[in-house]
Protein backbone atom coordinates (compact mmCIF):
# COMPACT_ATOMS: atom_id res chain seq x y z
CA UNK A 1 0.00 0.00 0.00
CA UNK A 2 1.20 3.52 -0.77
CA UNK A 3 0.66 6.51 1.50
CA UNK A 4 -0.01 9.90 -0.08
CA UNK A 5 0.26 13.38 1.43
CA UNK A 6 -0.86 16.51 -0.42
CA UNK A 7 0.38 20.04 0.19
CA UNK A 8 0.41 23.43 -1.48
CA UNK A 9 -3.20 24.47 -1.33
CA UNK A 10 -4.31 27.95 -0.31
CA UNK A 11 -6.21 31.09 -1.22
CA UNK A 12 -5.43 32.80 -4.52
CA UNK A 13 -7.08 35.45 -6.67
CA UNK A 14 -8.57 34.58 -10.03
CA UNK A 15 -5.85 34.46 -12.66
CA UNK A 16 -3.25 33.39 -10.13
CA UNK A 17 -1.25 30.19 -9.78
CA UNK A 18 -0.65 27.44 -7.25
CA UNK A 19 1.46 24.30 -7.27
CA UNK A 20 0.19 21.26 -5.42
CA UNK A 21 2.50 18.45 -4.33
CA UNK A 22 1.70 14.81 -3.64
CA UNK A 23 4.41 12.97 -1.72
CA UNK A 24 4.28 9.17 -1.77
CA UNK A 25 5.77 6.70 0.67
CA UNK A 26 5.51 2.97 1.20
CA UNK A 27 5.14 0.67 -1.83
CA UNK A 28 5.67 3.01 -4.81
CA UNK A 29 5.33 0.67 -7.80
CA UNK A 30 6.98 1.70 -11.06
CA UNK A 31 3.73 1.37 -13.02
CA UNK A 32 1.55 3.40 -10.67
CA UNK A 33 -0.77 5.98 -12.16
CA UNK A 34 -1.08 9.00 -9.88
CA UNK A 35 -4.12 11.18 -10.33
CA UNK A 36 -5.47 14.45 -9.02
CA UNK A 37 -9.16 14.76 -8.25
CA UNK A 38 -11.18 17.62 -6.79
CA UNK A 39 -14.38 17.90 -4.84
CA UNK A 40 -16.37 21.09 -4.40
CA UNK A 41 -18.95 21.41 -1.59
CA UNK A 42 -22.08 19.41 -2.38
CA UNK A 43 -20.60 17.91 -5.53
CA UNK A 44 -19.05 14.61 -6.52
CA UNK A 45 -15.33 14.01 -6.61
CA UNK A 46 -14.14 14.68 -10.18
CA UNK A 47 -11.05 13.69 -12.10
CA UNK A 48 -8.57 16.47 -12.94
CA UNK A 49 -5.33 14.95 -14.30
CA UNK A 50 -3.15 11.87 -14.03
CA UNK A 51 0.38 10.73 -14.85
CA UNK A 52 1.98 7.35 -15.32
CA UNK A 53 4.96 7.07 -13.04
CA UNK A 54 7.05 4.92 -15.40
CA UNK A 55 7.17 7.15 -18.50
CA UNK A 56 5.47 10.41 -17.51
CA UNK A 57 2.50 10.01 -19.87
CA UNK A 58 -0.37 12.30 -18.88
CA UNK A 59 -4.07 12.96 -19.45
CA UNK A 60 -6.41 15.73 -18.32
CA UNK A 61 -10.03 16.64 -18.02
CA UNK A 62 -11.02 19.13 -20.71
CA UNK A 63 -11.73 22.04 -18.35
CA UNK A 64 -8.11 22.27 -17.19
CA UNK A 65 -6.25 21.57 -20.43
CA UNK A 66 -3.84 24.40 -21.19
CA UNK A 67 -4.02 25.72 -17.61
CA UNK A 68 -2.90 22.80 -15.40
CA UNK A 69 0.22 20.67 -15.80
CA UNK A 70 0.89 17.42 -13.98
CA UNK A 71 4.48 16.24 -13.57
CA UNK A 72 6.50 13.86 -11.44
CA UNK A 73 9.89 13.57 -9.79
CA UNK A 74 10.50 9.87 -9.26
CA UNK A 75 13.65 10.48 -7.23
CA UNK A 76 11.53 12.38 -4.71
CA UNK A 77 8.46 10.12 -5.09
CA UNK A 78 6.45 13.28 -5.66
CA UNK A 79 3.82 14.29 -8.20
CA UNK A 80 3.00 17.94 -8.83
CA UNK A 81 0.01 19.80 -10.19
CA UNK A 82 0.90 23.25 -11.50
CA UNK A 83 -2.29 25.28 -11.75
CA UNK A 84 -2.23 28.52 -13.74
CA UNK A 85 -4.96 30.97 -14.76
CA UNK A 86 -7.08 29.80 -11.85
CA UNK A 87 -10.80 30.46 -11.90
CA UNK A 88 -13.33 30.61 -9.05
CA UNK A 89 -14.84 27.38 -10.36
CA UNK A 90 -11.53 25.64 -9.60
CA UNK A 91 -12.29 26.07 -5.89
CA UNK A 92 -12.38 22.62 -4.25
CA UNK A 93 -10.55 20.19 -2.05
CA UNK A 94 -7.88 18.58 -4.22
CA UNK A 95 -6.91 14.94 -3.62
CA UNK A 96 -4.16 12.84 -5.08
CA UNK A 97 -4.68 9.14 -5.57
CA UNK A 98 -2.79 6.12 -6.89
CA UNK A 99 -3.98 3.30 -9.10
CA UNK A 100 -2.88 1.00 -11.91
CA UNK A 101 -5.20 1.70 -14.85
CA UNK A 102 -3.74 4.32 -17.19
CA UNK A 103 -6.46 6.35 -18.87
CA UNK A 104 -9.01 5.80 -16.13
CA UNK A 105 -10.89 8.77 -14.69
CA UNK A 106 -12.98 6.75 -12.27
CA UNK A 107 -12.63 7.25 -8.53
CA UNK A 108 -13.12 3.52 -7.99
CA UNK A 109 -9.99 2.69 -10.02
CA UNK A 110 -7.71 4.58 -7.62
CA UNK A 111 -7.20 2.62 -4.43
CA UNK A 112 -4.98 4.86 -2.32
CA UNK A 113 -5.89 8.44 -1.41
CA UNK A 114 -4.40 11.39 0.39
CA UNK A 115 -6.24 13.54 2.90
CA UNK A 116 -6.79 16.46 0.51
CA UNK A 117 -5.73 20.09 0.35
CA UNK A 118 -8.07 23.07 0.01
CA UNK A 119 -7.77 25.39 -2.98
CA UNK A 120 -9.86 28.57 -2.90
CA UNK A 121 -9.93 30.98 -5.83
CA UNK A 122 -11.48 34.38 -5.15
CA UNK A 123 -13.07 36.48 -7.86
Amino acid sequence: QVQLVESGGGLVQAGGSLRLSCAASGRTFRNYVVGWFRQAPGKERDFVAAIRRSDGSTYYTDSVKGRFTISRDNAKNTVYLQMNSLKPEDTAVYYCAAGFIYGSRAVDNFGSWGQGTQVTVSS
